[in-house]
């Protein structure tokens, strides 16, 4: 496989990327018949904020062969999908890969690092959540180690629309344990 490489996203030159990976993986959920995510529903405006709001979460990229080839979001919380909770995860979210020039493997890569990432604060939890009617990403995310925990049956998404997420979660060892 490609050598990945990972850095924190930058508002000023990394938010386009983040915008066409988005779009990019919403367009392919659609051509494979996954609703899930549709293309302009996260625009510069929602990249820019995340990336702003550190003490939250975090924005990362994943570059190969000189170009950006996947991003995702790590969040220190997600009271939408988990309720109020200690602070002993981080929550994956949007976890981006561009199809056509990532290297094989490269979500689980992502997914390994976000897991470290979480580790190195000193969480025990990597949680992330998908859709319910999402066919594929459970199995997915299942195969990478993730075991279902629960259903939030009406997660508020944009515009006040609720919609069912299946919980999942993985126990880590953090860092210096």
């Amino acid at each position: 496989m490609d050598m990945i490489t990972y850095r924190l996203a930058d508002d000023a030159r990394d938010v386009p990327a983040l915008v066409a990976l988005y779009d990019g993986a919403a367009r392919w959920m659609l051509e494979n018949g996954i609703e899930q995510w549709k293309p302009g529903q996260k625009d510069e405006a929602h990249f820019r904020r995340r990336i702003a709001e550190r003490e939250t979460g975090e924005v990362w990229l994943a570059e190969a062969a000189g170009r950006v080839v996947g991003g995702f979001e790590l969040w220190w919380e997600d009271v939408p999908a988990w309720g109020e909770q200690p602070p002993v995860a981080g929550y994956v979210h949007r976890l981006m890969v561009d199809r056509a020039h990532a290297p094989a493997g490269t979500g689980r890569a992502m997914l390994a690092q976000a897991e470290r990432r979480i580790g190195e604060a000193g969480r025990e939890w990597s949680r992330l959540d998908c859709m319910t009617s999402n066919p594929r990403l459970r199995p997915y995310y299942e195969g990478a180690g993730y075991t279902v925990v629960g259903e939030q049956p009406f997660k508020e998404g944009a515009g006040g629309s609720k919609y069912s997420v299946t919980l999942l979660e993985k126990r880590l060892v953090p860092a210096g344990r």
